[in-house]
């Protein structure tokens, strides 16, 4: 047998109950060795890869939906669907299904849908189809309750879909509706709204065709008007389609088929929000197959409307013309959005090749048109805004390119990317919605994690750098106009752009709240330049001097914008980066932050939280540039703070790093000190070696040196007596107070070991210290010290460091001199 390949769309539902586009190929039926049957296989367009391999089960039940799907499932929550192209592959491959089952293709489904328990099921087996009352007026109430008892079972609902479309009952049903509103029929009408919800419930795709069809749908909504929950005071659902929601031809539609599609969509939507009770828990899945229904009739209708390239044509060039009337450009910029809105429920391939098609026929340059044509209609500025976030969410990578492109034919002013920014300034909303939209879209297009690096060019450095020379002028604008003088603007700000601006700059009152939330947003794109950029953003701010301007802010009336400013410079001193520190010190930039943390007072708020942890970072982090510079200009107006203990910490760093500035050969000893300890080989100290040391070093102090017990007697040649007792008094304080502390301890803490004892003598230039014993681990040549039986040996150590160790490759002991050079003989 040959098979005809058909071309089908493969889809499966997800959790959300949303159907995924698994792509398009071609189907054909054949045998599969491997699954032992005839099987459904589909492979795709684009390389041949097989995109499914199913087998025909002979219990699976299949469903022929709208004469172009087949719809099953193959597992208890894996859900399939074919969409054919033609309506005769659809019924080729139906046929074949049909054949394998043993069903007459006629059907549109091929098995019982079973749920219920095997008695259940036995019951409902062995009993007949299921009989309906006559669709008479008496009998309605018959047949509603026949409906409400039939839902709660899968079986009894197949059956009861089965009889209501087999007998047509459903046009039946609709002309006792038009009976009763004639005669006013109220509990008739209850009844059938009751029916009606119920076939509805019945989940059918073929008893939707029938209730959505021209003829039927708008008796159907008329039923559904009169809820008994309403007390006789019916819905005008008709009247709202009928006379208030009118369908706007902008560009004449040549296809009747697309048209009835598109009436018919909207309607049916309109039933699924506006007249249908909101489901339950129980009733959500039973109206899978509406859901199923809209979904497909919307990707039906992208598909046709992007496959007449006279309809896209028209469209783009009645935009881009400058003799097209503003009510006219105000339904086209309608229609694409729309348009835009209905692609969202392509899946990723079909809506990539969507947008492709509406940039190269234009989309970008429409935009700049309906912007600059469209600034005093709110209407059309909205609707740019949302098509232009489809763009820059789809494919930001594209946008870039365009403006890039753009800046070599067009000046500054008439940027696509400078019209936003306008847009954004010159929002008039008192929320500023827009401006907050476009903010986050600019956020996007300057985010370099979403910019390609390729071999040939780098699309992070080329757009950044366009960025900061044609656009940052513009965005920085407001910002700048608002803080000539030391505090906020006392006047609206007013700056020009272009020839449009000026007539559209909000004219505010000072310091209002719509212009701060403006500039709010500007440091907030400000912020995550200094995050995510580098030089560019480091140029520009040294040398527009912006942080001065931006901690003029501090000063505003309104704490969120005095925040931002405060947040703008937290993340500049965040990065560590001795550019911005000079520049902030070189303009004294910490004046305004101690002046707002002043007039904050004493009261405990974001502010002063805010200020206090800015400085504990320069503490924590040691930033000794901006320590100096903050304890050297503002101790003064801190230093009676003192309930936290910020300031005193910095002035405390301040304090050390002049010790060491002072003595440079102090810090470096410091820093050998407190990194090179000990020096050891790869043998380790054994228990008391390690107890001993521990136990004197908690004892020390900065300006004290120890000297580690040890058999022999060194002699260290001096610069001069007078000196040496200088230098060495602090020793001789210490070795007294470690005598008195050890024969103290003799007993206890030592358990039994001997003391050591140190005596400090000076002759002329020569210094000599008498050690007595250490303990015996730590004598040469005893197990755990340096040598192994072996005397010391003599060497000649040459040393800065304040504090002993032990040359564990001689088995010496070592005095060290803090902060001096000297020369020992051992």
């Amino acid at each position: 047998m040959t098979d005809t390949r058909r071309r089908v769309k493969v889809y499966t539902l997800n959790e959300d109950r949303q159907w995924d586009d698994r792509g398009t190929g071609h189907v054909s039926s054949g045998y599969v060795e491997r699954l032992k049957g005839m099987s459904l296989l589909v492979r795709a367009e684009s390389d041949g890869s097989l995109l499914l391999e199913s087998k025909i089960n002979p219990n699976t039940a299949y469903q022929k939906q709208q004469d172009t799907l087949i719809v099953w499932s193959e597992a208890e929550n894996y859900d399939l669907a074919l969409s054919f192209q033609e309506k005769a592959g659809c019924d080729e491959i139906w046929e074949k299904i049909c054949q394998v089952q043993g069903k007459d293709p006629s059907v549109d489904i091929t098995q019982e849908l079973v749920d219920e328990s095997e008695e259940e099921r036995f019951d409902d087996m062995s009993s007949p189809g299921l009989e309906l009352p006559p669709c008479e007026l008496g009998h309605l109430e018959e047949l509603a309750e026949l409906v409400a008892s039939s839902l709660p079972s899968p079986l009894r609902r197949e059956k009861l879909a089965l009889a209501v479309e087999n007998e047509g009952y459903i046009r039946k049903l609709l002309e006792l509706f038009r009976q009763c509103e004639d005669l006013e029929n109220t509990d008739g009408l209850h009844h059938l709204y009751e029916i009606v919800k119920g076939i509805f419930l019945l989940n059918r795709t073929a008893l939707f065709e029938v209730m959505f069809s021209e003829e039927c749908i708008m008796d159907v909504i008329g039923c559904l008007e009169h809820d008994p929950a309403l007390d006789g005071l019916p819905r005008r659902h008709r009247d709202f389609l009928t006379k208030t929601a009118r369908f706007k031809e902008v560009i004449p539609i040549g296809d009747p088929e697309l048209r009835a599609k598109i009436h018919q969509t909207y309607r049916v939507q309109y039933i699924q929000d506006m007249v249908l009770p909101t489901p339950s828990v129980f009733e959500e899945n039973m109206l899978s197959t509406l859901h199923s229904f809209i979904f497909f009739n919307k990707v039906e209708i992208v598909g046709m409307l992007q496959d007449d390239e006279k309809f896209l044509t028209d469209l783009f060039a009645q935009l881009t013309d400058e003799a097209t009337d503003d009510d006219k450009r105000h339904e086209l910029v309608n229609f694409l959005k729309e348009f835009c809105a209905f692609s969202q429920t392509l899946q990723p391939q079909n809506r990539d090749t969507f947008f492709k098609t509406l940039s190269n026929m234009g989309i970008l340059p429409a935009l700049e048109v309906i912007l600059v044509s469209g600034m005093d209609d709110v209407q059309v500025r909205g609707a740019a805004t949302d098509i232009f976030s489809y763009l820059v969410e789809y494919n930001p990578s594209m946008v870039r390119e365009f403006i890039m492109q753009e800046s070599q034919q067009n000046d500054d002013d008439i940027l696509l990317i400078n019209l936003i920014i306008e847009h954004m300034i010159c929002d008039s909303d008192p929320e500023l919605g827009g401006a907050v939209q476009l903010m986050g879209l600019l956020r996007t297009l300057v985010d370099p994690e979403n910019m390609m690096a390729t071999a040939n060019k780098t699309e992070k450095t080329e757009f950044l750098s366009f960025f900061y020379k044609h656009c940052m002028h513009v965005l920085s604008a407001p910002l700048l106009a608002n803080t000539t003088d030391d505090k906020p603007s006392r006047g609206c700000f007013m700056f020009v752009m272009n020839t449009h601006t000026v007539n559209h700059l909000p004219v505010s009152p000072p310091d209002d709240f719509q212009t701060s939330q403006l500039l709010a947003l500007i440091l907030e794109l400000l912020t995550f330049c200094v995050e995510h950029h580098t030089y560019h953003i480091k140029n520009y701010i040294i040398n527009k001097d912006i942080l001065r301007r931006v901690l003029v802010l501090t000063a505003s009336q309104h704490a969120f914008l005095a925040l931002c400013a405060l947040r703008f410079m937290r993340r500049i001193i965040g990065l560590k980066d001795e550019f911005y520190n000079r520049y902030i010190m070189k303009n004294f930039l910490f004046e305004p932050v101690v002046k707002a943390f002043l007039n904050n007072g004493a009261r405990y708020n974001l502010m002063n939280s805010a200020i206090i942890e800015m400085f504990e970072y320069v503490r924590v982090e040691d930033v000794k540039s901006l320590t100096a510079h903050i304890v050297e200009n503002y101790w003064k107006s801190l230093e009676d703070v003192d309930y936290v203990q910020t300031f005193k910490g910095l002035k405390l760093r301040y304090e050390q790093q002049r010790e060491r500035q002072d003595n440079p050969k102090l810090d470096s000893m410091r820093s050998i000190l407190r990194n090179h300890r000990f020096r050891r080989d790869a043998r380790t100290l054994d228990d008391d070696e390690e107890m001993w040391f521990n136990a004197d070093e908690e004892e020390l102090e900065d300006c004290e040196a120890v000297v580690p017990p040890s058999d022999n007697k060194i002699t260290k040649a001096c610069g001069g007596a007078g000196e040496n007792e200088d230098l060495m008094d602090p020793i001789s304080k210490f070795m007294e107070r470690k005598k008195r502390r050890s024969q103290g301890k003799n007993s206890s803490s030592l358990s039994g070991r001997q003391s050591p004892s140190f005596k400090l003598s000076f002759s002329g230039s020569t210094t000599k210290t008498s050690l007595s014993s250490p303990p015996a681990s730590l004598r040469p040549g005893s197990p755990g010290s340096g040598a192994k039986g072996s005397p010391p040996t003599a060497a000649t150590v040459t040393t800065k460091v304040g504090r002993i160790t032990r040359l564990v490759s001689t088995g010496t002991w070592v005095v060290f001199i803090r902060a001096q050079q000297k020369t020992f003989q051992m």
